[in-house]
């Protein structure tokens, strides 16, 4: 069960490969697995590089995405009020989609690497703000009672009671949100690369595209696949960690 991934995905390769020359499939159609690699291997520092590029604004529209979700989240949990202003704008966020307003934000922000995180954190800060709001109103209704009985105050209650009930919440938002600031990396930078900025691998993707080079296009993508699959288990890693660890404590 262990090897279960690999072993199927090293089947699909194979399969993959075989049909490929089997039928004679072009390679500016669909390259093999052989062609990506050597692909791959013509310019592994310069694709590589730009890999570093795109999870450069993924982490950091990631961490702007956890710290205004718990911010927002902590606010609507101390105040019906502050709850009332800031859901629906919260859901606005989530429904909009980020083709449709990302060329905006590249106008209005103007610095580049700025416009593009702030188009991964919108797609990144919804499932961050609703899992710690969910986690911030998880306590049982005894547990705020007592805490109530002995007189611990609203800021008490938050960091004692509601703010710990809420990591696990936290930690899966953030797993979440790990693989959706990825995406709205990629879309950025395929906005941004559409008018002539080159930055990240989704502009080597947009690159390779218009030349026909399609083996360097799925090395891109193999790369963009492999980075979304490390962070989240990475991310799973950590929040297992700092659970365990909580446990023990």
């Amino acid at each position: 069960m262990r090897y279960a991934p690999a072993l199927f995905g090293l089947l699909a390769l194979a399969l993959w490969q075989g049909a490929v020359g089997l039928f004679g499939v072009p390679v500016y159609q669909l390259p093999g697995p052989i062609a990506i690699i050597g692909a791959f291997a013509a310019d592994p520092l310069g694709l590589l590089g730009s890999l570093a590029s795109t999870l450069l604004v993924t982490f950091a529209a990631l961490g702007v995405a956890a710290v205004l979700g718990v911010a927002m989240a902590v606010a609507m949990s101390a105040s019906r009020l502050a709850q009332a202003a800031i859901q629906p704008w919260a859901v606005a966020m989530q429904v909009t989609p980020l083709p449709a307003i990302a060329p905006l934000i590249i106008i209005w922000v103007g610095d580049p690497f700025s416009a593009l995180v702030v188009c991964a954190t919108i797609v990144a800060f919804f499932p961050l703000f609703a899992n710690t709001a969910t986690g911030l109103a998880s306590p049982p209704a005894e547990l705020n009672d007592l805490f109530q009985l002995y007189g611990a105050g609203r800021w008490q209650t938050l960091r004692l009671l509601r703010l710990p009930a809420a990591l696990p919440y936290f930690l899966t938002g953030l797993r979440i949100s790990g693989g959706l600031a990825l995406v709205g990396a990629v879309v950025a930078e395929l906005v941004a690369g559409s008018g002539g900025f080159a930055s990240g691998l989704a502009y080597r993707i947009l690159e390779a595209s218009f030349r026909l080079e399609m083996p360097r296009m799925f090395a891109a993508l193999v790369l963009l696949a492999l980075a979304g699959i490390v962070m989240n288990f990475g991310l799973g890693a950590i929040g297992h960690a700092i659970l365990r660890r909580r446990g023990e404590a």
